[in-house]
């Protein structure tokens, strides 16, 4: 008897059939065209994102393998944005993009030793110029642009006066929108960052040392160059004069950027702040924010001030200069000590914009801030400049006047590849550099040594 004859028994078989295919189907079909599917999940990748309606997910379920779970509202909300689709793929829109967004470090070594949590703003990873200086120049720059004063491709040239850090960012970024760079800078700096100046395309001129009330001044004589520029140009570019000492667009890009970034990452879990000041700008615009917009009131801002500085005493005693101390007996103007980028003997508008919010002052000696330098290469594997060094011993210092387990918070400014033919130079003409290989293989020094070296006492 054949099956035509059982019109219900042909349609369970025309069903079962059916139902074997489909399991086929749906088990081999990527077996049988993988590049097939190579090349519809390229398409797919290119396609911006949309939201799928459920038919579709079902019939992309069933042709090409198991369903997955994607975020739809988050991809519809970002839906058009090209900027967002770069981030969201890793790609940045030019050299501004490497920007902000640091890690924060825990410094292992420094942690143990004090019983307390410290942790480092790895600023030196910033991808412009390697440094906070990065997020400073980038704002000085769009502030600039904003009011008119800088316009792509019209010739325009960045002067500034600067130590170097913030030289090396302007430089950077001028080329990259459009401007060129001339920096004056003091000849008393390492000398390999006029060198990278130079590399970078910027004009360097180093000038003799000279107090601010020269018209020689490294910062007076930027700005007369700029005005200068303006005045004598035949063509229709200006002269722009940064000004990162009296810039309020200084400390505003902290409070912009680099403070929200630390409470982001610390989860508003933070009982100090521990920072140097040059310009004034990283320290004002971080505790503007932690402290008036983010409303930490309990949080410690700690200036760390090098010798020779007058910061010090400015927020400890209200003064710019101790009794023993009087104007022009210093060996250079700025401060008398080897380490660059902070301390200075003058109240800049961004200092002043957060000074009221400084809580209290640290000072750092050259040979402390030597040995920690040396001690966070042997300890931490971290190879940092000397504002970084002042930085994390008033890190130490500051943690010890807490309860244990508290968090503090500091920066590491820049890479020590900067700073090898004044400060790195010293540590080694110190000795710090040598006996690293004993008959123990490098062995660690204890906890306490660290104390001893940088003349603090244990807290435990």
């Amino acid at each position: 008897m054949s099956l035509s004859d059982h019109p219900k028994a042909y349609g369970t078989a025309a069903l079962t059939a059916a139902f074997v295919a489909g399991i086929l189907v749906t088990l081999g079909f990527k077996d049988l065209y993988p590049e097939l599917e190579d090349q519809y999940q390229r398409r797919r990748r290119r396609r911006k994102p949309r939201q799928s309606s459920s038919t579709e997910s079902r019939r992309s379920s069933f042709f090409w393998g198991p369903v997955q779970l994607e975020d739809h509202e988050s991809e519809s909300s970002s839906a058009g944005s090209t900027a967002a689709d770069n981030i969201r793929d890793g790609i940045v829109d030019g050299i501004e993009g490497c920007i902000g967004n640091t890690p924060l470090v825990k410094l292992r070594s420094l942690s143990e030793a004090t019983g307390r949590t410290i942790l480092a703003k790895a600023e030196f990873l910033n991808g412009a110029g390697g440094s906070p200086k990065d997020r400073v120049a980038l704002h000085m720059i769009e502030v600039a642009e904003e009011q008119g004063l800088l316009v792509p491709g019209r010739g325009d040239t960045i002067y500034e006066g600067t130590v170097g850090s913030t030289g090396i960012s302007l430089a950077t970024l001028a080329r990259a929108r459009g401007y060129r760079a001339h920096i004056c800078m003091p000849n008393d700096q390492a000398v390999e960052k006029s060198t990278l100046l130079h590399h970078l395309g910027a004009t360097v001129e180093r000038v003799t040392p000279a107090p601010i009330t020269s018209p020689e001044h490294f910062v007076n004589l930027a700005r007369t160059r700029a005005l200068e520029h303006t005045a004598s140009s035949t063509t229709a570019s200006r002269g722009f004069f940064a000004d990162q000492f009296e810039s309020h667009a200084n400390y505003q890009a902290h409070i912009k950027t680099t403070g929200p970034e630390i409470l982001r990452q610390t989860g508003g879990n933070i009982d100090a702040f521990v920072a140097g000041a040059g310009t004034g700008g990283t320290i004002s615009g971080v505790a503007k924010y932690l402290k008036d917009s983010a409303k930490l009131t309990r949080l410690r801002v700690v200036l760390a001030d090098p010798q020779g500085s007058g910061l010090y005493n400015k927020v400890r005693h209200g003064v710019m200069y101790a009794p023993t101390e009087r104007e022009g007996t210093r060996r250079r103007q700025q401060v008398d000590t080897i380490v660059e980028g902070v301390g200075i003997n003058r109240i800049t508008e961004n200092f002043e914009a957060g000074r009221e919010l400084i809580d209290d002052a640290v000072r750092v000696t050259d040979e402390q801030a030597c040995r920690m330098a040396r001690w966070l290469v042997e300890h931490d594997g971290i190879f940092v400049g000397s504002s970084s060094a002042v930085n994390c011993v008033a890190a130490v210092a500051t943690a010890l006047t807490l309860p244990r387990d508290s968090v503090v918070v500091t920066m590491l400014c820049d890479s020590g590849t900067r700073h090898l033919s004044k400060f790195w130079k010293q540590i080694g003409e110190m000795g710090l550099e040598e006996g690293n290989d004993d008959e123990e293989g490098a062995q660690r020094e204890s906890e306490s040594d660290l104390l001893s070296a940088i003349g603090l006492k244990s807290q435990r």
